[in-house]
């Protein structure tokens, strides 16, 4: 059976775990926005444009290796339209179509048509992620898709079960900027955790008597994030043997917008337990319908059509002299705006970056577009908060439908991440507003 075949197998699972601990991880999308704290609405490069892409199965080079992976998108795709985005990584000895053709773990049903859905495929059929290949794929199928479609960067959500919860728990430790929330199903330790220091909204699921992955595995994932989100420390009750239910638990304490929850169920290694049952059924199971509400708490937040908070004039009369000194040169006073820039992470191969846009006078911005000259090799993967043209050398942005309006002193920023070497600042960044 696809979801049973793990259950003879734990010396095959201790051996994976011994394999995986060598693993030295990396990747290229670590520093992209921050999804777990950014409420606005943040779409990709795909907004607005005809897809290239299509269903089914796709092939991506990756890491100097071919790779591939199946791709849903919803009925009635909308281009304008950022949808959530959620990775469905398969089990040790299961594929990429296992988990398709099970509806990605029974959230394709319940997603009506807001989800974009992945299931990547693992070498040799699992998640050993040596040297961090599989992270480097999590992040060129995810520049791959939000390049072509519509994705809101705020909604990206991973999920699996055994090793491909190894692999989402993998992906939470070493992206956390980058996924909003995971849900891990009967994992383990086994893809590595590179990082693993920063809060992630974490849902753990397992069995009480799992003979393959114990427990005390799942637990120990768990309290990483418990720790990291800020949780009260306790000790959730857990059912009865032989009770056939399961008790989830939600953690108390957590920092605003990192919540962590536990299901644990009276059950073997199974993805699927259902309650008063001692059989694993996939249209029977409770946890899809826990793992999406969940997932669906995390809906973005839909920036206001008047300013933000954080934009509203001062309540005394803003001075009408001269901008501050820290104005650039480049931007003169007349123009109503300033453009300042700055690099919020780098890593091998990429950086992410974050541009104030300033009012400086005493009369209300409508709308402002900022340019900038982007250094040789240098290339915008990714942009959100604003509207791009070009993502090389000499680009524009332009204000989104949301944040163009600024107050006397008001300012808003909009970020972008990059491919190419981030210790290289842009040059010529000017703001121009009418």
């Amino acid at each position: 059976m696809k979801r049973t075949h793990l259950l003879s197998t734990l010396a095959a699972a201790a051996l994976i775990v011994t394999t995986a601990a060598g693993g030295v991880l990396s990747g290229g999308l670590g520093g992209a926005a921050e999804a777990a704290t950014n409420g606005a609405l943040a779409a990709t490069a795909g907004c607005g444009k005809a897809p290239t892409l299509s269903n089914g199965t796709r092939t991506i080079s990756s890491g100097g290796q071919n790779r591939s992976y199946i791709l849903r998108i919803p009925d009635g795709y909308d281009r304008n339209r950022p949808y959530r985005l959620v990775f469905g990584f398969h089990w040790l000895n299961g594929s990429a179509n296992n988990v398709a053709s099970a509806g990605y773990y029974g959230l394709l049903p319940l997603s009506n048509n807001s989800t974009i859905f992945v299931a990547p495929q693992g070498i040799d059929n699992g998640w050993a992620n040596t040297n961090g290949r599989d992270l480097t794929l999590f992040d060129d199928i995810s520049r791959q898709v939000e390049n072509d479609l519509c994705v809101d960067t705020t909604q990206r959500f991973a999920l699996g079960w055994s090793y491909g919860g190894a692999m989402s728990y993998a992906v939470a430790c070493a992206r956390p900027s980058v996924i909003r929330a995971v849900a891990v199903l009967s994992g383990a330790n086994l893809s590595g955790c590179n990082g693993g220091t920063q809060p992630v909204p974490y849902f753990g699921i397992h069995g009480t008597h799992d003979s393959v992955l114990n427990i005390s595995m799942g637990r120990s994932l768990r309290d990483t994030f418990v720790r990291n989100n800020g949780c009260t420390p306790q000790n959730p009750r857990e059912p009865a043997l032989n009770s056939f239910s399961h008790i989830t638990t939600t953690y108390s304490g957590c920092r605003a917008g990192y919540p962590v929850q536990w299901a644990a169920f009276d059950g073997d290694h199974t993805p699927s337990p259902v309650d008063g049952s001692g059989s694993p059924n996939d249209s029977r199971t409770w946890t899809s319908g826990e793992i999406w509400r969940f997932f669906s708490q995390f809906e973005s937040t839909t920036p206001p059509t008047t300013t933000p908070p954080t934009s509203t004039p001062p309540t005394s009369t803003p001075p009408t002299t001269t901008p501050p000194t820290t104005t650039p040169p480049t931007t003169p006073p007349a123009t109503g705006c300033a453009a300042t820039y700055r690099t919020v992470n780098t890593w091998p191969g990429g950086f992410q970056a974050e541009v104030t846009v300033a009012n400086n006078t005493a009369a209300t911005v409508n709308r402002w577009t900022v340019r900038l000259t982007l250094a040789s090799g240098q290339a915008i993967s990714s942009l959100w908060n604003g509207v791009n043209t070009g993502t090389t050398g000499t680009v524009s942005v332009q204000n989104a439908a949301y944040n163009g309006t600024l107050g006397p002193n008001a300012s808003t920023t909009f970020g972008f991440t990059a491919t190419g070497n981030g210790a290289t600042a842009p040059g010529n960044v000017t703001c121009t507003s009418s």
